[in-house]
């Protein structure tokens, strides 16, 4: 709509705005309005959205994926016509200009190979790529001729390429490439070991058959960055690296208890718990993988998971958070179900509690449909929290009471947040009234709601006309950030 209004260069920069900042929850979303832009009719919008490609498709996935939304939104159309030729043309050539140059370019290429149904070779044939005796061009020669062709052309142009820096970066671009090659045939785990450690080889650049290997995979951890080792906590403990007094695991227990690595990885503590949940059941909730708890492990995710607390930014805001303590809270996270509604619940209000200067916590609690004071303190820990909860009758789970609690107490607050599980009951006052009351009455204007639905898998609570109200249904990972962002004024 916004493309026909003859506003698609402010969707343009929107896009580019939310991927540069990391404002966006997921890549997906931003991907396909930029496809949107690209395969649109208006040539200043298409013209501005294929100069915003190498910004906002950082890495080969990305770009797979976009060209898999362009073909989807534009099923009729003529298929790769030369704008959409050049700009997919210009994206690998671009990466010359960033930091790392084609030396990263090749990284990413040997290490995302393929995704969403398109490898580099299906692209380089698609967009009909021009290239001269480069480092580009002796990485699209690589790709296209990787079953071993003679190479005789690219040997005597290294030869009699003149000294520079296009020389030098051909020239180690050349020789990281060979290293690529090695390693996809290296058959020896002591061989493997060393090159993962020379040149920081990632998991997707080893033989399959190698991926079984403890001193592999001891390799591949001391590079590994903290969100990739703690998803594969699991599968270095069933390889037995992190076994008891071992290198593997004092290595995972430093990193994991590093102040400067989470502060920089930005893990969210609602990770770190769904790391620990999963971590201490020992197996993988899909899959055979299993593996013996470490219980030293176990504990540094605990910790790691309460220091993570002091680097999640603030907003700023004063908040009411209202908790459903029903027995129904039990119920599995729909979207993480290692965990329950219960934890999440606890968990979200404390990450609030320990970063807001201003955050009360009520809980759905009494025979009324009314909410009661939950006492909830930045030094208490998640298993005081849960404790407290479960002390609490149970009471109705109305959306609208912790508002109109805050109408009656005349107190200020700028977020009302409901953590349920799937009970989004609507009392004799529907809650998006109950937020307009509040603003009349309180004189704050941009007083926010957010409701979520922990355990739904559906459900409809937000005025689609308000701008302040959000609707969350089930729980992951992105969801911390997605209400960040919204109380924050930037969604």
């Amino acid at each position: 709509r916004l493309i026909n209004r003859g506003e698609g260069s402010q969707v343009v920069a929107t896009i580019k705005e939310f991927s540069l900042q990391n404002k966006a929850c997921k890549a997906d979303p931003i991907l396909f309005a930029l496809a949107l832009c690209c395969r649109c009719s208006d040539l200043a919008t298409k013209e501005a959205a294929y100069k915003a490609l190498s910004d906002v498709c950082r890495i080969p996935t990305h770009l797979f994926q976009f060209i898999k939304f362009a073909q989807e939104v534009n099923p009729n159309g003529k298929g790769w016509g030369r704008a959409h030729r050049k700009g997919v043309s210009m994206w690998y050539e671009n990466y010359g200009n960033k930091k790392g140059g084609n030396l990263l370019l090749a990284y990413h290429m040997t290490k995302y190979k393929a995704r969403f149904g398109f490898t580099h070779r299906d692209v380089f044939r698609l967009c009909h790529i021009k290239t001269s005796y480069d480092a580009l061009g002796y990485l699209v020669y690589y790709v296209c001729h990787e079953n071993g062709q003679r190479e005789s052309d690219w040997e005597m142009a290294l030869a009699r390429r003149e000294e520079g820096l296009p020389h030098l970066e051909l020239k180690k671009v050349a020789a990281l490439v060979k290293v690529f090659k090695d390693a996809k045939k290296c058959t020896n785990e002591e061989t493997m070991k060393l090159m993962i450690l020379e040149h920081h080889l990632a998991r997707e650049h080893v033989p399959t058959d190698l991926l079984k290997s403890r001193v592999v995979w001891e390799a591949l951890m001391r590079h590994m960055p903290m969100t990739a080792m703690i998803r594969n906590l699991g599968k270095m403990s069933s390889l037995g690296l992190l076994e008891s007094d071992s290198f593997g695991e004092s290595l995972a227990e430093e990193k994991l208890k590093s102040k400067d690595l989470l502060k920089s990885a930005r893990i969210h503590p609602f990770t770190l718990l769904v790391a620990h949940k999963a971590y201490s059941k020992g197996q993988g909730e899909l899959g055979k993988l299993r593996w013996q708890v470490n219980p030293n492990i176990s504990n540094a995710l605990e910790e790691a998971f309460y220091l993570s607390f002091n680097y999640v930014a603030t907003t700023g805001k004063r908040y009411l958070l209202a908790i459903d303590v029903s027995g129904s809270m039990n119920a599995p996270v729909m979207g993480t179900p290692i965990i329950t509604a219960r934890d999440a619940a606890a968990a979200m209000a404390m990450v609030t509690v320990r970063t807001e200067q201003r955050c009360d916590v009520v809980a759905f609690s009494g025979n009324q449909e009314g909410v009661t004071k939950l006492s909830i303190s930045p030094q208490d820990d998640l298993d005081t929290v849960l404790e407290r909860i479960s002390r609490l009758p149970i009471g109705s789970t109305n959306c609208a009471a912790p508002i109109l609690d805050a109408i009656q107490s005349k107190k200020m607050y700028d977020v009302f947040v409901v953590y349920t599980d799937s009970e989004t009951n609507v009392g004799s006052v529907h809650p998006s009234k109950a937020l307009k009351n509040y603003r009349t009455t309180s004189g704050n204007a941009n007083a926010r709601l957010i409701v979520c639905g922990l355990a739904s898998n559906g459900f409809s609570i937000a005025d689609p006309e308000d701008p302040l109200m959000m609707d969350i249904v089930g729980f992951d990972s992105n969801a911390p950030t997605a209400i960040h962002q919204f109380v924050k004024g930037n969604i």
